[in-house]
């Protein structure tokens, strides 16, 4: 077990997460009595697990592969018995347990999803599409549930709500809330829970039979990715599995738990049973994407059926029961080995068609830039190149200048020196300090007087001087000024204003985040998209610290460190990802990035990361620079991005364009979101 912690900051309920699981019973064929001894048991698993929703597969309580039984008098009441037995074993178990059972309305059998929560009944809903093709027969048996709403059903003395109207809301718990539909309703072109979604259900259930052959694992998880994408929800999936009958036909016990098209869980297929596939899916999450997607919004104002809405105690307890689902430490970089060379070879392409078209609509003869040997310049260089030969124009006609200034070590302009010759570009440099010297004495400042003083005026006038010159050059050489400012620098506000990594006439980087940068530079190694020398370039600029290089050594030596004065980047790219692409608390993302990141797992990390970047950040040390973080992007950078030139989207984590995913006032103030952080981190 756990070992509780008072705050409520530890625990999933108080950041809008629902601890979900699919249960995989081993199944006694028309055996009810001994099915709800296993969905039982599987109940107090989950409730040892802290599950707050339980799904079981379809007929559970009966077994679906039972034919004509379905219809003999003995077997509906044995399941009627059944059921108030599950129910009435629930009454101090924390999970909603979402069953199926046939059930009798009107002197019709209905396939049900019956809903139960602390030992009560709370409605049930029926099956509306009923296959009758190939193998299946359940019209023989079953009536459809379409049109039926307001009704009411009798199941162990009390009347419960029945019905394909309801949805069912934790009172204690507002994002607690959920729909059940069956197997064959989400093979439908309109799947009930469409409807749900759009009437406020964000949790979305499937009991399902649904016998396997070959392939259709596959169409099972395509279909719940889809409909869970496309509604805005979580899906969570429960297929029948062991103990069915095989008279004609298999059954594999697929479980799947998504979440708006990705996958959180999913069973071991063909096992003994007895399973639970557990993920926390954040509703919270859910209901804030709806927010912002007015396509969602304006689907729900023309959804036609209404929904009654059964209320529920939950009981939350707010303990620590840590975190069941997939956390990407690297949010904007591809996570999955079968995604990833296709990932970054999209990322890098969507960065030269959006240059290549804008050489073209420009009537550019040349590409101008700046290359310090750092990172964001590199890979706007070899982004350039590329572009070159999209073109069919040489390489040469890239204008590279390396820049040197006060602090400018000879290790990065070395490799400034190497990557332009090992692309075959047009480097050339000028030396920034004699003007840069002129200015600062025109200015009085007291490093004209050789005072040690490295102030932010002493920083940009090397950054305004070498812009100065590039744009003059491309003025001189018709040609376009490349930026090389990125994503991260941009939320930080980590770029002076009007200067090369905020201003160009075109940023080509401002839609990529420092993580990727580093990745996709790795990327364009291990695909060998350039020779073997330009390569060994790369790889040296990737192990060189991240520095401005714009304020000398000390005396000990130590350069100037980028993230030892806004944070790691690691820690600031995941901030900026659940800020700009959810909206999430700080506090709540501040949950998330310390299960992320407090320990050093390297399994967790894409692959071909340095060891270097394997490291663990405690909750302090998050709280501190998310603190930061707030700060600089809510309160002092937004005038900077207000400001930027075009450039090209690339991830769906967003972008931070005026005129594309974010817009925002630049004279706004932080406080709401650092007090939420102060007062809801321990």
């Amino acid at each position: 077990m756990l070992k509780a912690r008072p705050h409520p900051f530890y625990s999933i309920h108080r950041h809008g997460l629902i601890r979900a699981a699919a249960a995989t019973p081993a199944v006694a064929v028309a055996d009810p009595a001994a099915n709800a001894a296993a969905a039982i048991a599987l109940a107090n698993r989950a409730h040892a697990e802290h599950v707050d929703l339980l799904v079981f597969p379809e007929l559970n309580l009966s077994s679906y592969a039972i034919d004509d039984l379905h219809l003999q008098d003995a077997l509906q009441s044995a399941t009627q018995a059944a059921l108030v037995k599950l129910a009435e074993a629930s009454a101090k178990l924390r999970p909603v347990l979402v069953a199926g059972a046939a059930l009798d309305h009107g002197g019709r059998l209905y396939n049900c999803a019956v809903i139960i929560a602390r030992g009560r009944i709370l409605g049930c809903i029926p099956k509306t599409f009923l296959p009758n093709y190939r193998e299946y027969y359940e019209k023989r048996w079953f009536a459809s549930g379409a049109g039926i709403a307001g009704a009411t059903i009798r199941i162990g003395g009390h009347d419960v709500p029945f019905g394909t109207d309801l949805i069912f809301a934790a009172d204690d718990l507002p994002h607690f809330v959920f729909h059940a539909e069956i197997c064959e309703d989400y093979w439908a072109p309109t799947p009930p829970s469409t409807q749900a979604a759009l009437a406020g259900a964000l949790i979305c259930c499937n009991l399902s039979a649904s016998n396997i052959v070959i392939g259709k694992a596959r169409e099972r998880a395509m279909l719940a990715a889809a409909q869970s994408a496309r509604a805005l929800c979580a899906y969570v999936f429960s297929a029948s599995g062991p103990g069915e009958s095989t008279t004609d036909l298999a059954w594999d016990g697929q479980s799947l738990i998504h979440e708006m098209g990705e996958l959180l869980a999913e069973s071991a297929r063909f096992g003994a049973g007895d399973a639970l596939t557990i993920a926390d899916i954040d509703a919270d999450r859910l209901r804030l994407e709806r927010q912002r997607n007015g396509t969602f919004a304006d689907a729900a104002r023309l959804a036609v059926p209404r929904y009654r809405r059964i209320g529920f105690d939950h009981r939350p307890d707010f303990a620590d029961i840590g975190l069941r689902r997939p956390l990407r430490r690297f949010p904007f970089v591809p996570n999955t080995p079968e995604k990833l060379d296709a990932d970054c070879y999209e990322a890098f392409n969507i960065q030269v068609e959006g240059l290549c078209q804008r050489v073209r609509a420009a009537g550019a003869e040349r590409l101008v830039i700046g290359v310090s040997g750092g990172l964001d310049s590199t890979h706007a260089l070899i982004v350039a190149a590329k572009v070159m030969d999209r073109l069919g124009r040489p390489r040469d006609h890239i204008l590279a200048y390396t820049l040197p200034g006060f602090a400018t070590s000879a290790g990065t302009k070395a490799n400034a020196w190497a990557l332009m010759r090992a692309l075959g570009v047009a480097g050339d440099e000028i030396d920034i300090r004699p003007a840069a010297e002129q200015m600062l004495h025109d200015l009085r400042h007291p490093y004209a007087k050789r005072e040690p003083v490295y102030d932010v005026t002493f920083e940009n006038v090397q950054a305004g001087l070498r812009t100065d010159y590039l744009f003059r050059l491309a003025n001189l050489h018709h040609g376009l000024v490349v930026g090389t400012g990125d994503l991260s620098e941009l939320a930080l506000g980590w770029c002076t204003y009007g200067v090369g990594d905020q201003m160009s006439h075109y940023a080509v980087n401002a839609g990529v985040p420092k993580t990727l940068i580093q990745y996709l530079i790795r990327w364009t190694i291990s695909t060998e998209q350039f020779d073997a020398e330009t390569d060994r370039v790369l790889a040296a600029i990737l192990a060189t610290e991240i520095s401005p290089e714009l304020v000398p050594a000390d005396a000990p030596g130590a350069i100037q460190s980028t993230e030892a004065a806004v944070g790691p980047y690691a820690l600031n790219d995941f901030f900026l990802h659940h800020v700009v692409r959810y909206g999430l608390a700080p506090s709540k993302i501040a949950f998330l990035a310390w299960h992320a990141w407090r320990d050093a797992d390297a399994g967790r990390w894409p692959r071909d990361l340095p060891p270097a970047a394997r490291v663990a950040y405690d909750l302090p040390v998050i709280k501190h620079w998310l603190e930061r973080f707030c700060h600089r992007f809510f309160q002092t950078s937004q005038f900077k991005r207000s400001a930027i030139p075009n450039g090209p989207k690339v991830s769906t984590g967003g972008a931070l364009s005026p005129r594309g995913d974010w817009r925002a006032p630049s004279d706004a103030k932080a406080t709401v979101w650092i007090d939420e952080l102060r007062a809801g981190v321990p």
